[in-house]
């Protein structure tokens, strides 16, 4: 029996994850890349509830609810607010804001809600509260990127389309921090916004995100995630989306923005607090999912392994394919998004994702916590 060559095993299963990336890259991600939204012949201005939680948020409230309340838009929108028992002076920001604004429409909850985790609670109210069919759904730290977002998001509604994902971004700042932080919503947003084009949504994002208040009450809102503090937004799109009931819109008017935590412990509990909610997707998408990251992982591991225990000459044309498509439509689908300055950096960025899953990878089996602020 001749002895077993470990140099070409490595060699082939170098080869063989980075097929699977480009399968990614080529037959989801490419789609985002390239994608032109379809003409059309007429708008169409829908009613459209606007919906804000907020729970000890005054300062986001004052510096970004004006620019959601002053939307270009011809048709009838409202704002509804939900101040989440808040114990700082978010009750008096918005009763100042709504002197000018007639549009607003303020809940304010006084009780916390029993046995119902998060956010769910406050969102459920402000949505039965809502007058219009069509919500559209973005957080207290988040502002519109132009005064055309309401405009652009409800436009994506036709015939059978019951939920709309739009990107949630954040702002630019200086530090290498802020480009991790800003990558990694970028490459979710990718992944996300591209399983959906190609028929197969999963998830949408709080901070810019749209549906019908009849699937809402259709499919019993958050009853069957209730007892999950997170989820809000990707479990329930998780169970409710469909491909023939979803679209998205990717437009640089369409695009909301935060301010991003400036230290790391900041953002490690927040991305903890999300990742919390992965174990609950569906099997197909956690195995689409977990194929990618796992390949993803491993690529530059074996990358190096293969240059040092094979010959250069094979490996370097292998990782230059992946590095060439991968470079293609990470920079198209970054000028899409807004996102095109991370664009010289995609390579240290993506190594970077290696560190990330083993920073991060504990959160999908931790409890999640209880409080959603």
């Amino acid at each position: 029996m001749p002895p077993i060559n470990w140099e070409e095993i490595l060699f082939y299963l170098f080869i063989f994850v980075t097929t699977v990336q480009l399968f990614y890259y080529g037959g989801f991600f490419s789609r985002l890349a390239f994608y032109k939204p379809k003409s059309k012949t007429k708008t169409q201005h829908h009613p459209v509830s606007v919906i804000i939680c907020a729970r000890d948020e005054d300062e986001n409230l004052a510096r970004n609810l004006p620019g959601v309340l002053v939307q270009s838009y011809p048709s009838t929108y409202e704002v509804v607010a939900i101040n989440d028992n808040s114990l700082d002076d978010s009750k008096y920001i918005l009763q100042e804001l709504k002197k000018t604004f007639k549009s607003l429409n303020v809940v304010e909850l006084t009780q916390e809600a029993v046995h119902i985790s998060g956010k769910k609670y406050p969102l459920s109210i402000g949505i039965r509260e809502a007058k219009h069919e069509v919500l559209l759904l973005t957080d207290a730290d988040c502002v519109p990127a132009s005064e055309h977002w309401v405009e652009k998001m409800q436009d994506a509604y036709e015939e059978d389309i019951e939920i709309v994902l739009g990107y949630g971004a954040y702002h630019k700042k200086k530090g290498i921090l802020n480009k991790l932080i800003r990558f990694e919503t970028f490459h979710t947003a990718l992944q996300y916004l591209s399983y959906a084009l190609a028929g197969i949504p999963y998830m949408g994002v709080g901070r810019n995100l749209s549906y019908k208040k009849s699937l809402f009450f259709r499919s019993k809102g958050f009853s069957s995630i209730n007892h999950i503090p997170s989820g809000d937004d990707d479990l329930f799109i998780n169970k409710v989306a469909t491909k023939h009931n979803t679209a998205v819109v990717i437009d640089p008017d369409a695009i909301t923005r935060s301010i991003p935590k400036t230290t790391w412990g900041g953002w490690l509990r927040q991305k903890s607090r999300h990742y919390t909610t992965a174990k609950f997707y569906k099997p197909k998408h956690k195995f689409l999912l977990g194929l990618y990251f796992a390949t993803q992982f491993i690529y530059y591991p074996l990358f190096a392994a293969s240059l040092i225990f094979f010959d250069w000459r094979f490996v370097l044309p292998v990782f230059g394919t992946r590095l060439i498509l991968q470079s293609i439509v990470l920079f198209k689908s970054m000028k899409k998004m807004g996102e095109k300055d991370l664009w010289p950096w995609f390579i240290f960025l993506d190594m970077w994702m290696f560190f990330y899953y083993i920073i991060f990878a504990p959160a999908l089996w931790r409890r999640p916590k209880r409080s959603w602020n």
